[in-house]
């Protein structure tokens, strides 16, 4: 239920206060009768040890918040959850959680912590990928940001919403408030809309419609009825940033279709994400071993596309392996044709294109210094057609091969020149299939 800031202002959160002042913290986990875990952007995950937040300060916290928001909190109502402009919090009664109180508060300020010159010194992107993003915006690409719980999904997508025009119209979809762009943008026309029990994703979207924007946010997409609210957004013609849970960028369309509670057919569905989404961006957060810092970084973006043969293939523009290990592979024809229709004119040249890596393809980085032999030695028996999706490795015809397929291709980053075909079953199968710089798939 959502509390009102002058609501909050009644409640003394005591120990816990200098935590939610620091602008370093974005979390804050209490648990197991006693243990307070901290994160961090600076330092990530970890245990603080405070003795004046305990079980007995917690369950004054809860209470606190239940009479505000006239609730009860006890064994007969053992959940509480209270949301207000910036925080979000969250508590199990020790009824259910039988080691003691559990409660998890969560920041949400209404800044944007992203800004060029940080994203450049702390290497979270590199500058031709944070500007070819830039452009994608700019040119009204549908977006959507995967990773990790915790990676920084949310703050990414603030960062490319504050690309967006001035005169663009923002509305905002949320089951909790995360976003807060009305607020950061208080001078633009931004509309901010939130689910409940009365209002599904699917009530909102329609209203949304109507209210005539350029771009829709939802917050995280991780509901059949919010898939379906993403696909009817941008079949009728409204641009999408969203953010999904998926270990790579290559496999949100399958990610998606996995949400679904029906039957849809999957070729359908696939390449309808394939056709309307045109780029995918992985964030990959990590203890840096040597600093000890929590790092946060952009490890993969993926175009999306349907070839003039009907083939949904996804070509991997950027990928950054957990070694540090960087492909590049410039934007395909596809994607240029799009931005050049929406009046941005994209140089492909202005990715450094790995080819002589990237024509090769790479299931997995940290297996590439192994496998470059192997593939060399296959090279010289290599057939124009590739196989089923199997880890044999063949070596497609030249990039200048003036067919469609193998045009396309060669816009898209690959290690081994490798064009895998899965049927509809295996793209649910095994989503880890998809570690190649492109993937056609071929429904039969």
């Amino acid at each position: 239920m959502f509390m009102e800031e002058n609501m909050f202002s009644q409640i003394d959160f005591g120990p816990v206060e200098k935590y939610l002042v620091n602008d370093d913290v974005t979390d804050l986990s209490y648990s197991n009768g006693g243990q307070l875990w901290v994160k961090t952007l600076s330092k990530g995950i970890y245990r603080e040890e405070d003795p004046a937040v305990n079980n007995a300060f917690m369950e004054k916290l809860a209470f606190q918040c239940s009479n505000v928001m006239g609730k009860t909190f006890n064994m007969a109502h053992p959940f509480l959850d209270a949301e207000s402009a910036e925080l979000r919090l969250n508590f199990v009664h020790d009824s259910i959680a039988k080691n003691g109180i559990a409660c998890v508060i969560r920041k949400t300020p209404a800044k944007i912590r992203l800004e060029k010159g940080k994203l450049l010194k702390e290497k979270y992107v590199d500058l031709d990928i944070l500007e070819f993003l830039v452009k994608c915006v700019h040119g009204h690409c549908n977006i959507i940001v995967c990773g990790e719980t915790g990676s920084g999904k949310t703050e990414f997508v603030k960062y490319l919403a504050a690309q967006t025009k001035e005169n663009e119209k923002l509305i905002t979809i949320e089951d909790t408030l995360e976003l807060h762009l009305d607020r950061i943008f208080p001078q633009r026309d931004i509309v901010a809309m939130k689910t409940n029990n009365i209002a599904s994703y699917s009530d909102v979207l329609v209203t949304c419609m109507r209210q005539n924007p350029k771009w829709i946010l939802l917050s995280e997409v991780r509901s059949a009825e919010a898939v379906m609210a993403v696909r009817n957004s941008i079949s009728s013609g409204h641009y999408i940033l969203s953010t999904i849970h998926a270990d790579k960028a290559a496999s949100i369309p399958n990610r998606m279709y996995s949400l679904l509670e029906t039957n849809q057919d999957i070729e359908q569905f696939l390449k309808s994400i394939y056709r309307y989404i045109q780029i995918g961006v992985y964030i990959r957060g990590y203890q840096d071993r040597e600093t000890k810092r929590f790092v946060r970084e952009i490890a993969e973006v993926c175009e999306f596309h349907v070839t003039e043969n009907n083939d949904a293939v996804y070509n991997q523009i950027y990928l950054k392996s957990t070694t540090g290990n960087v492909t590049r592979k410039k934007p395909s024809k596809y994607l240029v044709a799009y931005l050049d229709g929406q009046g941005v004119t994209l140089d492909p040249d202005e990715i450094k294109d790995t080819s002589e890596e990237g024509n090769r393809g790479i299931q997995n980085f940290d297996d590439f210094v192994n496998e470059t032999k192997e593939k060399e030695a296959e090279s010289t028996s290599s057939e124009p057609k590739k196989e089923e999706n199997t880890s044999a490795t063949e070596v497609k015809q030249p990039a200048e091969v003036p067919k469609a397929p193998a045009s396309n291709n060669e816009q898209v980053q690959e290690e081994k020149p490798k064009q895998t075909v899965i049927t509809a079953t295996e793209t649910l199968e095994d989503d880890s299939s998809s570690e190649a710089g492109v993937e056609t798939l071929s429904f039969e």
